[in-house]
C-alpha cells in the first residue's frame, strides 16, 4: 500500500527548483538594497504619507527577504560553490564573502527589530505591523540608529565587492559567474 504524499511534500513539488527560488531572491534583492541605499526616511517623510508608506512596506517585503535568506542558508547551507577555475585567495574569499553578505543582512534587520524595541513610539513595518514594544530608551535608539545605518552603509561596500568580485570571474576567468544568477533571459547578454 503506498503512502500518500503529504501536504508538504506536494507543495515542494509545485514550487520552482530552489536554485531558481534563489536567482528570484537575488532578482528581487538588489534594487531593493539599492532603493534603501539611494532613498532614506528622512527623504520620503517631506514627501507625504504614501511615499513613507512605499518606503515602509518595502522595507517590510526586504527585511522579511532577509530572514528567508538566512533561514535558507540555516537549513541548507550555502548554495554556492566555488567553480573549478576560481583558485588561491579568489576561492578562499568565496565563502566569507557569501557568508558575510547573508549575514550581514540578517545582522541589518535585527538592527531594525532593535530600533523599534527602544523606540519612544510604536514604529510598524509597512505601516501596519508592529516592529516592537516601544521601550522608550533614547540613548540606546540614539546609538542603535547609529549603528543600523552603519552596518547597511558597509555591508553595501561589501556587496558592491562582490558584485565586482563575480564581474571579475566572468570577464576575467570566463567561468560564467553572472550566468549561473542570471535568468536566462539575460543569458545573451552576459
Amino acid at each position: 500500500m503506498a503512502l500518500k504524499p503529504s501536504a508538504l511534500t506536494r507543495l515542494r513539488a509545485r514550487l520552482p527548483h530552489p536554485r531558481t527560488r534563489l536567482k528570484w531572491l537575488h532578482g528581487v534583492m538588489i534594487p531593493l538594497f539599492a532603493w534603501f541605499v539611494l532613498v532614506t526616511p528622512d527623504m520620503v517623510v517631506p514627501m507625504g504619507k504614501g511615499w513613507f508608506a512605499l518606503h515602509s512596506n518595502l522595507a517590510l517585503v526586504f527585511v522579511s527577504l532577509c530572514l528567508l535568506w538566512t533561514a535558507g542558508l540555516m537549513r541548507r547551507g550555502l548554495a554556492s560553490r566555488p567553480g573549478p577555475k576560481l583558485q588561491g585567495w579568489a576561492r578562499r574569499l568565496h565563502r566569507p564573502l557569501h557568508l558575510t553578505i547573508i549575514w550581514g543582512l540578517f545582522v541589518v534587520a535585527v538592527g531594525g527589530f532593535l530600533l523599534g524595541l527602544s523606540s519612544t513610539v510604536m514604529l510598524r513595518a509597512g505601516t501596519w505591523l508592529p516592529i516592537a514594544p516601544p521601550m522608550g530608551w533614547r540613548a540606546a535608539n540614539d546609538l542603535i540608529g547609529t549603528l543600523h545605518i552603519a552596518q547597511f552603509y558597509l555591508l553595501g561596500l561589501v556587496i558592491v565587492g562582490h558584485a565586482g568580485f563575480h564581474i571579475w570571474r566572468h570577464v576575467r576567468l570566463g567561468d560564467n559567474a553572472l550566468r549561473i544568477m542570471a535568468p536566462k533571459a539575460l543569458h545573451r547578454f552576459l
